[in-house]
């Protein structure tokens, strides 16, 4: 994987008139044997500086760089860097700009490695770009979260819910990039947003996952870009690896499903309902991780 030396980056920013062409910010290193902070955040259309943008960054004339360097997203990526600085790591990933999407083989690696990277960091940041408040949220919030069901844009997409399990610590920020906790500290409102109980928010996903549509219950209501993202951004949480295919949709879900029949006897991904409703059987496997939404409560038995 590749990842920020975060002091490179803070010191290139600083001296950036004087930087040279050769200065490395970017390192490919291995995630398995290397300390390192991962960021867990909200993409913003527009906002955010890609691969291609960072490592091109002094070669740009002096305007483009000044407008790359006033986007909210380098600023994040700067925040970032300053905070794993403060916690003593030299090794930051942040997915916007450390994975060249330019390339569809290193694109798929990382998709299908992204899960494992957050589970071997040392600490992830989820950044909640929407909350001002010095204090995390405990209860719904409707007006002020109106478009998120009354919770912070990061808990209702897609990709934040592996980033939310994997990571053996996340430390929540708020916009200003002041600490809410961790989330062994608010396991208790991060069970009640996620519906994902507080032995696995704090131990993992060997402490208590029952079945397969457990897992799909809490990707419901959560929302991606991309259609397929849905199902790529729940490849990790399966244990399935799966190549990715160009303009597929909603057939990447289908394949996920598939993938997890084929790799394990649990057959809770029949027992969904379009209303909403828990059945006890079924022939057709659902398309939408939607219609898991009430089957947080059902087991998988082994057979005896």
């Amino acid at each position: 994987m590749r990842l920020l030396e975060g002091e490179a980056v803070i010191n290139w920013d600083k001296d950036i008139k004087e930087a040279t062409f050769q200065t490395q910010v970017l390192e490919e290193r291995d995630d398995a044997v290397t300390s390192y902070a991962i960021l867990s955040h909200r993409w913003q259309d527009g906002h955010e500086v890609d691969y291609n943008e960072m490592t091109n960054l002094m070669k740009m004339d002096e305007e483009e760089r000044k407008k790359v360097r006033q986007r909210n997203g380098y600023k994040k990526i700067l925040a970032s860097c300053e905070q794993a600085m403060r916690d003593g790591f030299e090794w930051l990933e942040v997915d916007t700009c450390c994975i060249d999407k330019r390339s569809s083989s290193v694109l798929s690696e990382a998709i299908n490695s992204m899960y494992r990277w957050y589970e071997n960091s040392t600490k992830c940041y989820a950044y909640l770009h929407d909350v001002d408040s010095p204090n995390f949220p405990r209860e719904k919030d409707l007006k002020r979260f109106d478009k998120c069901k009354g919770w912070p844009e990061w808990f209702s997409r897609g990709w934040t819910l592996q980033e939310l399990i994997a990571p053996r610590d996340v430390q929540f920020f708020n916009k200003k990039w002041a600490p809410f906790g961790n989330k062994r500290d608010l396991a208790d409102t991060l069970e009640k947003i996620t519906r994902i109980s507080k032995n696995i928010l704090i131990s993992g996903m060997d402490s208590g996952v029952r079945s397969a549509a457990q897992i799909m219950s809490w990707a419901a209501d959560r929302e991606t870009t991309r259609v397929k993202d849905r199902a790529y951004s729940l490849l990790g949480l399966f244990g399935v690896h799966m190549p990715m295919v160009y303009g597929e949709g909603k057939s990447a879900f289908r394949r996920l499903r598939l993938e997890i029949v084929r790799l394990s006897d649990d057959h809770s991904l029949f027992a969904w309902d379009p209303e909403g409703r828990i059945r006890r059987c079924g022939s057709i496997l659902a398309d939408d991780p939607n219609y898991f939404r009430d089957c947080d409560s059902i087991w998988s038995m082994e057979p005896k």
